[in-house]
């Protein structure tokens, strides 16, 4: 596949999945790293041969072996994708009860050791802090330090501008599906978002993923649009359409950076687990798994932040078809044949 001049002027070689300076308004990533399944894509073979490590992933009852690169693997990565997306960061805050560092952190820290200025990550903010309910002991339960303002800042937002400053492009707050019977009205999310919100440091980085869609309505959409926080569109199991997500709010982007987050996580109506054994080893694209109406929506969301002036991180997860390196070079291919219209 030949070189093709992105809009930037630097050469994209999307043969090799180089992906940097596709276009000032958009920036493609990942959804987490060091896959194994990358290697000859994205990492260069033999390079990490005797250092790949190697853990067992359980879903209900079937069990997968997963293969992850040394974090300075990221290095590498970075000469293709100018942003990524770390995950771990969802599972635990940086700082523990005490304020001493977790294990989060000096990950963190280790993955600064090898970025290079223009490269930038994407956080998750821990689950402790966005998840109503949240797995514990074998069933959900009511999560007593949700929206807990005061927390959060002091174990995950302050160590995190610490240690990444202006590396960190934005924290992505992932609100779990709730059902009816357990969910509160789209008021009172309004109002308990606003109270959150409100009580945090000042930052232009946030955005917010409901997972919900009867949340996707103005009373939400106000408190966001109010305090310049993004909506994250995403591609997920029982979401919307891209395109439908975006036009309920108008389409608009609501970041006061001017900034845009696209997920692609999962088919839509494909539960996690499902997704997951499909896509695993993650090495290629799975027949039949990847949505194209997903790519089309993509697209037109990149289009459409390019003509407002939006800078639009879309974050690419294996379990969306595959392989993410793969959808991402469909996405960028897609992305500048209809620039060339």
């Amino acid at each position: 596949m030949p070189d093709r001049a992105g809009v930037c002027g630097q050469a994209v070689d999307l043969g090799t999945f180089h992906f940097r300076g596709l276009h000032p308004s958009v920036w493609l990533g990942t959804a987490s790293d060091r896959y194994a399944g990358w290697i000859g894509q994205i990492y260069s073979p033999g390079r990490y041969e005797k250092r790949i490590s190697r853990r067992t992933k359980t879903l209900g009852e079937k069990s997968f072996v997963e293969e992850v690169l040394p974090v300075e693997s990221v290095a590498e990565y970075f000469e293709h994708f100018p942003v990524l997306e770390l995950d771990f960061t969802f599972y635990r805050p940086l700082l523990d009860e005490a304020g001493k560092p977790t294990s989060n952190y000096r990950a963190l820290e280790t993955y600064k050791r090898y970025m290079k200025e223009g490269d930038s990550l994407i956080l998750k903010a821990p689950q402790a802090y966005f998840a109503r309910r949240w797995w514990r002991e074998g069933k959900y339960v009511e999560n007593d330090q949700y929206l807990n303002s005061a927390s959060f800042t002091r174990r995950f937002y302050e160590p995190a501008v610490e240690i990444l400053g202006h590396r960190l492009a934005g924290i992505v707050f992932e609100q779990e599906y709730q059902r009816s019977q357990d969910r509160v009205s789209a008021a009172e999310m309004a109002e308990a978002l606003e109270r959150f919100f409100g009580a945090l440091p000042r930052d232009d980085r946030y955005h917010v993923e409901l997972r919900t869609e009867t949340f996707l309505c103005d009373p939400v959409f106000q408190v966001l649009r109010s305090r310049g926080i993004g909506q994250v569109l995403s591609h997920w199991t029982w979401l919307p359409s891209l395109a439908r997500q975006f036009s309920l709010a108008g389409r608009t982007f609501f970041n006061a950076a001017g900034h845009g987050v696209v997920r692609l996580m999962t088919p839509r109506g494909v539960r996690y687990e499902e997704a997951y054994a499909r896509a695993h080893p993650f090495d290629k694209l799975v027949d039949g798994m990847l949505d194209p109406p997903m790519i089309e929506d993509t697209v037109s969301l990149m289009r459409h932040a390019a003509e407002a002036g939006v800078r639009l991180l879309v974050i690419v997860n294996n379990r969306a078809g595959g392989n993410a390196p793969l959808i991402a070079r469909k996405i960028a291919e897609r992305f500048l044949e209809t620039l060339a219209l």
